[in-house]
């Protein structure tokens, strides 16, 4: 059974998110107030978060910062905040996955468990998902079996993309990790060499699989790669 955190200030969405998780097997721990939250977050063993943005005391994209600083546990934002923006923010800082409201209790069970399947902690000399092989120590890459050559550029990418396991990572997230602030605005930096990755990894580039867009945002690895 998984301890989830579900924070959010409404009675009726927290007895809903409690039926919701109970009907999958997990243990709902409530919390209405940010201050509430990361007090239950530090006394309680917490695997995943719920997490609205419209909080009394405190807003809720400030509060996946003050998460992040005391616990690697998944954030899920739910929220009737839509914005793209909001979305940008919640993801760069930390959040997992984002959901709006009003939500469907199946697709948000489903987009937890795959949260939880994420939360294995992978070893320091290589990185696994689905088809994907990195050996970090060998600096190779390998796809279905398949020894792949990508350039250092496309193996950051692929590493980063590898190492958040399903996480969509924003365009900000990438353009500095792998070519450095001054970078930050040059989207088609990325996306030609996203095109170059799905050509070398992808079996239909022209339809990819393994390398999702999330328009507007980013991109992130296929949860069934």
């Amino acid at each position: 059974m998984s301890n989830i955190l579900t924070i959010d200030d409404e009675p009726a969405i927290q007895r809903l998110l409690s039926a919701i998780l109970q009907r999958d097997g997990h243990n709902a721990i409530p919390a209405s107030t940010a201050r509430e939250a990361l007090s239950k977050l530090r006394q309680s063993s917490i695997d995943a978060i719920l997490l609205d943005l419209g909080l009394p005391d405190r807003d809720g994209i400030e509060l996946i910062g003050a998460i992040r600083a005391i616990s690697p546990a998944p954030i899920i934002v739910v929220t009737a905040r839509s914005d793209i923006q909001e979305k940008v923010a919640a993801l760069d800082l930390g959040a997992d996955d984002y959901v709006t409201k009003p939500f469907d209790g199946d697709e948000l069970l489903a987009r937890l468990r795959s949260a939880l399947r994420r939360t294995g902690k992978p070893t320091d000399e290589s990185l696994q998902h689905g088809p994907i092989r990195i050996d970090r120590a060998r600096h190779s890459v390998s796809v279905r079996g398949t020894p792949v050559s990508l350039t250092p550029k496309e193996f950051a990418i692929l590493e980063m993309l590898t190492q958040a396991g399903g996480r969509v990572l924003t365009h900000a997230a990438l353009l500095e990790h792998v070519w450095g602030k001054a970078h930050l605005g040059d989207v088609d930096y990325l996306r030609v060499a996203i095109r170059a990755l799905r050509l070398k990894i992808e079996e239909d580039p022209a339809a990819p699989r393994l390398i999702r867009n999330e328009p507007a945002i980013g991109y992130r690895l296929a949860d069934q790669a």
